[in-house]
């Protein structure tokens, strides 16, 4: 087994090499024919989170990190939390409070520009990594999220583990439908409506929606023959509708084709099936070992999906899948007692074989 240092070390390695690849995250909502709503998303690095299953109860005190590591903010959290973590940190990277609102920390390299610390008020300073936490443990929509932006204050801060400053921004949903990106700027809470339901990662996500213009020609409508001096040209083969859609792995590339499926797909009639309809858009980016590497060669870093994310914000049930089990799991936020007083952290890295059909 690595010691802790040696985990440290690999994990800045593959800091250094992953840069714009690494967290290479793809997030997306779905609305079914009933109104109910999903959202779900992949978690892409390439070297393990050691992801735990979280349950944070309510009236939970919650001391953030502040300058120097010092005490941050500080609050008792409203709402009962649960969601994914990493390195069991009582942190949440991805989750949903009992009141259906949800989201997830994005990686956002090359763009993301925490506040100063140094003229940060240590009253409302809190951590890259905290962000999610306080806000799903203290609101109930993404209205009331946009509104506090000015009470807390992201700082520029050396995780101290990894001695790294981590760039992220953040998304969040609610359970009426509001969407809301969250991104820090030039030391600044940039907060945008995100009526598309779409994100992945850098640039910032008004590049984003400026590239839609490339490809308002796309579209899943099989094209007809045309004629080129009088001989017709037919599609090479069926499937040509979304012809010239980008198939990368790059974050550009993954917003295009998770907004393109979720904008023309036909609507699941419920919550039940938008979970399985969801789960098919989720395995279009998926990141098997290898597929995307630091190098030829061994020795090579390799991304892949470790777990991927599903919230029916309506029924407040949270699902999960892994890379070594891919049925989904299942946690109904409705049964669980968050009067409870202390966390919860259960393992989720379990390799479960195919169950054998016997005739």
């Amino acid at each position: 087994m690595l010691s802790r240092l040696n985990k440290i070390a690999i994990t800045l390695l593959g800091l250094i090499f992953v840069g714009q690849s690494a967290f290479a995250c793809t997030s997306f909502q779905l609305i079914a024919a009933d109104g109910t709503r999903v959202y779900a998303r992949t978690m892409e690095f390439a070297f393990p989170l050691n992801s735990e299953l979280v349950v944070l109860p309510r009236k939970m005190e919650f001391v953030a990190t502040g300058p120097n590591n010092q005490k941050g903010a500080s609050w008792i959290g409203k709402y009962g939390v649960v969601g994914l973590n990493g390195y069991d940190a009582p942190i949440i990277i991805d989750g949903m409070n009992e009141k259906g609102m949800a989201g997830g920390i994005l990686y956002f390299p090359g763009h993301a520009g925490y506040a100063n610390p140094s003229s940060a008020d240590p009253k409302k300073a809190i951590a890259p990594w905290e962000f999610m936490t306080w806000a799903l443990m203290n609101f109930e929509n993404v209205a009331q999220v946009k509104a506090a932006l000015n009470d807390i204050t992201v700082i520029t801060l050396e995780e101290s583990n990894l001695k790294v400053i981590p760039p992220y921004h953040y998304v969040l949903h609610d359970a009426a439908g509001g969407v809301l990106v969250v991104e820090p700027i030039n030391g600044k809470l940039v907060a945008n409506d995100n009526p598309y339901g779409v994100l992945t990662n850098s640039p910032p996500f008004d590049w984003h929606i400026n590239n839609l213009g490339n490809y308002i020609k796309l579209s899943p409508v099989e094209p007809s023959p045309i004629k080129v001096y009088g001989q017709t040209v037919a599609p090479i083969s069926t499937g040509a509708g979304f012809l010239g859609m980008p198939g990368d792995s790059t974050s550009p590339s993954r917003f295009i084709r998770a907004l393109a499926y979720s904008s023309t797909i036909v609507p699941a009639k419920n919550a039940t099936q938008n979970v399985s309809l969801a789960e098919h858009v989720l395995h279009n980016f998926d990141i098997p070992r290898g597929s995307v590497r630091s190098a030829a060669g061994k020795g090579a870093f390799m991304e892949l999906t470790q777990w991927s994310t599903i919230s029916d914000l309506s029924n407040r049930r949270f699902y999960f899948s892994t890379y070594d089990h891919q049925a989904l799991r299942v946690l109904n936020l409705k049964g669980i007692n968050f009067d409870r007083r202390d966390v919860v952290k259960l393992k989720i890295d379990q390799k479960l074989e195919a169950q054998e059909i016997k005739l």
